[in-house]
Parts: C-alpha cells; sequence; structure tokens
C-alpha cells in the first residue's frame, strides 16, 4: 500500500451462521475493508478486547447474549464505534430498543448486497465526519482557547472553519443567528486571535440606545453639540482604535444614522456630532444580527447597500434545535462550572436529564441551556440531576415533543386555518410569523385573507377584519 492511501477501514462480522458470517465477510471484504468474522457473541467481545473495530455488523439473535449486549458492552469502552443490527426476525419492537440501544442501523435479512454496501458506507462517512469535526474542534480549541465556544457538529465545524480563516485578516464580518447562539463569542474569538487582538475590543448594543444617544455613544461629540454636552467626548470608534468595534443587533439601527455608519466605512472616517473635521480611524467592524437582513431591507428599514458592506463575510449560528448532538456537551461545560462555584464538583446528569434537555427545544438556545442547568445545580439536593430539577417549561416541552396532541379529526385546510391563528395570536409580529410558517409577508397576507382573519401592524394596529 502507499503511504498516501488511506487505511482500509476495520470491520467486525458477528454472526452465529457461519455461512452467512462469511459471505457478509466476503461481500465486504471485496470493496476494500479489513473484516474480520466471529461465529458467537463470546468470541466477538474477545477480539473487542483486542483489537479496534471502526465498524461493528452483529447478528441480533444469538446463544449466550446477543446483538443488543453486544452493542451495549462495546458502547460503554468505545462510544464512539458504530454498530450495525442484522436480524432475521426483524419487528417494530426489536428495531427501536436497537435505536435506542446507540445501533447506528438495523437491517432485516435477508438482505441485498447492495443494500448491505450502502449502509456500511453512510456509517462509515459518519464515522469519518466525526473523527474529522473533533480533530478540527480540538485544533481549534488549542489554537484559540476558546472554552466556551462548544460542539463537535457539522454546523459549527463550518462555524470554526470560517472563523480561522479570517482571524488574520481585515474584512468586515456579519454574524447571523437567533438570540443566545453565541454571537458575541464567535466576535471575540476573531478579535482576540488576529493581530489586533492587544487593542480594544469595544461593544455597542444598537438595540438599547436611541438614535441620537447611539450616534453620540458611536461617534462622540464635541462641547455644545447638544443641551448636556458640556464637555468633549470620544465615541466608541475612537476607543475601539486598532482594534474591533462590534455592533449588535445592528437591524435595530435607524436609517439616518445607518447612512453614517455606511460613510464611515467607505471612508474610514467619523465626525463628532457637532464638529465638521473628520477624524480618521482604523477599526475593524463585526456586526451581528438575530433578524433577517434582507427582509428588513425590502420593508425599507434598512439600507441595501450597507448590508453589502457589512457581509464581507458572513458567518451562520446555528440554534441549538439544529445540533441536538452538541447538548450533552455543553450541558456538561456548564455544570462543571456551576458545580464547581457552589462546591458540588461531583454532581452528574441521569440519563433521563440528558434526554430530556436533548428532546426540547430550547428557543433560548445556548443562553437558555446555561441558565436551565445552573437552577438545576441550585435546587438539586442530591448528586445527580434528575429531570424534575430541570426547568417546568424544558419538562413539559421535552415530554410532549415526539407525541402528536389529541384534537378531533379535521380537514388539512380547517387544520392549516387554526395553526394560522395560534401562530398569528402567539406572534403579533407579522414578519416574524411569516418567518415562522415559512412564508413571505405578501403570502401570509393572502393566507389571512382567505380566512378571513385580521392582522396585526407592528405599530400595534390591526388591519380591517374580514369577517
Amino acid at each position: 500500500m502507499k503511504p498516501s492511501e488511506p487505511t482500509p477501514a476495520r470491520i467486525l462480522a458477528i454472526d452465529d451462521d457461519a455461512v452467512a458470517c462469511q459471505l457478509l465477510a466476503e461481500i465486504l471484504s471485496d470493496e476494500g475493508y479489513l473484516v474480520k468474522a466471529a461465529g458467537s457473541s463470546r468470541e466477538a467481545i474477545e477480539q473487542l478486547e483486542r483489537e479496534f473495530y471502526d465498524l461493528i455488523i452483529t447478528d441480533l439473535k444469538m446463544p449466550g447474549f446477543d446483538g443488543l449486549e453486544v452493542l451495549r458492552r462495546y458502547k460503554e469502552q468505545r462510544p464512539e464505534t458504530l454498530v450495525i443490527l442484522v436480524t432475521a426476525f426483524g419487528s417494530m419492537e426489536s428495531a427501536i430498543e436497537a435505536m435506542k440501544a446507540g445501533a447506528f442501523d438495523y437491517v432485516s435479512k435477508p438482505f441485498r448486497e447492495d443494500e448491505i454496501k450502502i449502509v456500511v458506507r453512510r456509517a462509515l462517512d459518519q464515522r469519518r465526519l466525526q473523527r474529522e469535526n473533533e480533530q478540527y474542534r480540538q485544533e481549534f480549541a488549542r489554537a484559540y482557547g476558546l472554552d466556551q465556544i462548544i460542539g463537535h457538529s457539522r454546523p459549527m465545524t463550518e462555524v470554526y472553519k470560517t472563523v480561522a480563516m479570517i482571524t488574520g485578516r481585515n474584512s468586515t464580518v456579519l454574524i447571523q443567528g437567533e438570540s443566545g447562539t453565541g454571537k458575541e463569542l464567535i466576535a471575540q474569538a476573531i478579535h482576540y486571535n488576529g493581530p489586533r487582538a492587544p487593542r480594544p475590543f469595544v461593544v455597542v448594543n444598537c438595540a438599547t440606545l436611541p438614535e441620537p444617544l447611539l450616534e453620540s455613544e458611536m461617534f462622540g461629540h464635541i462641547r455644545g453639540a447638544f443641551t448636556g454636552a458640556v464637555a468633549s467626548k470620544k465615541g466608541l470608534f475612537e476607543e475601539a482604535e486598532g482594534g474591533t468595534l462590534f455592533l449588535d443587533e445592528i437591524g435595530e439601527m435607524g436609517l439616518s444614522l445607518q447612512a453614517k455608519l455606511l460613510r464611515a466605512l467607505q471612508e474610514r472616517e467619523i465626525r463628532r456630532v457637532g464638529a465638521n473635521d473628520p477624524i480618521r480611524v482604523d477599526v475593524r467592524i463585526i456586526a451581528a444580527t438575530n433578524q433577517p437582513l434582507d427582509m428588513r431591507v425590502k420593508e425599507g428599514r434598512f439600507r441595501e447597500d450597507l448590508l453589502y458592506r457589512l457581509r464581507v463575510v458572513t458567518i451562520t449560528l446555528p440554534p441549538l434545535r439544529e445540533r441536538r448532538e452538541d447538548i450533552p456537551l455543553l450541558a456538561d461545560y456548564f455544570l462543571k462550572r456551576y458545580a464547581g462555584e457552589m462546591t458540588k464538583a461531583d454532581l452528574t446528569f441521569s440519563p433521563e436529564a440528558i434526554e430530556t434537555m436533548r428532546r426540547y427545544n430550547w428557543p433560548g438556545n445556548v443562553r437558555e441551556l446555561q441558565h436551565a442547568i445552573e437552577q438545576a445545580v441550585v435546587l438539586t439536593t442530591g448528586r445527580v440531576i434528575l429531570p424534575e430539577d430541570l426547568p417546568l417549561s424544558v419538562r413539559d416541552d421535552a415530554s410532549t415533543e415526539d407525541a402528536l396532541p389529541s384534537f378531533p379529526l379535521m380537514s388539512l385546510d380547517e387544520l392549516q386555518r387554526r395553526y394560522l391563528i395560534r401562530v398569528l395570536r402567539e406572534i403579533p409580529n407579522r414578519t416574524e410569523a411569516a418567518r415562522i410558517l415559512g412564508v413571505d409577508r405578501r403570502t401570509l397576507y393572502r393566507m389571512a385573507q382567505r380566512y378571513r382573519i385580521p392582522l396585526v401592524d407592528e405599530k400595534g394596529e390591526t388591519s380591517p377584519s374580514f369577517e
């Protein structure tokens, strides 16, 4: 084998049917894998104790202990190894049990050659991605020392890669993501691991101040510029000289101030409020938003030319519900932090608590998870955090997430009408309601017309009733 060629995957095939086991080994060996066969579960356990395998394919029903026991035992030792269960006695119950125990897939006999090849290829592809993601996450953590940016899911790995590529540059960055996803942490990662790290990292929240005060805060003012300006004051652009200015919630910035920010980005100079002379600035801008800025451009509430200036590089942070595999890692991180602060260092999670957290949708994302863990650590009286130690909202939503609510049978049209009414009742903002429904505002208006449902606009005014 040439040194540049990848090492073939190692597979252990387990079946008490010698003919079936040998056939499976031959099929996979012809695909280029290194395959060993075991004729019993006990022989398999001995093999597993001596050697490492990337993938295990085991029959479910065998004398002694069955394939599920093989799965459980090996998952305890090497949880990263994937297991495929094969059986001639397929049933819904056994399939559910296999997947709950951690099987990658469940295949019924007799299987076709192409079927088992596809399942094996898919399993090994996932194993390879797991290794690459974990390796990249560890390299990122070692390089940047950012232990609060946690996750080895594929979406987060893409974020790591983008951050790693732009830390040494001065490009303007736009970070998108729902509230609580960690946008400021990513902005800090970009700043503190680039050439501007020795200089200031300055944060301004564009949603917390009215526009006149925000303008003065950002650009500064001269004495007498307005009532109360008894002395000249530097703005945050000047405070961030040589460093980074992080503009959080930039979608809330008013249009006139957007024009001045655009000029500052284009000309690399600012004017204090009330002054005529420009001041040259060397500042990297990182902006963040939890709103779809394209939609705000269409609504006339955000400048399109400023949007183009801001998203030279765009980083989109996934919500926690789209990277559920990271929830146990994040929960463990916050548990260690708060348990250490409260001298409860021996605290652990019960498997039921982990499963409850995995099933909950976390509308507040990582920030909500963090607060939930802090509450659990404070309230628990034992050494194991149970589901009842978690906030009630987490327990209630998680317990019903996979279950269909009980309601009378009805047409899809009526179901859509009722759901539209519920969304509009809970989310009066038209833009947000349209986003949740996956439609644009015009479609939302047509749906409301069709079902004769009045709409509430952003000013709180109700459109004429269609009834």
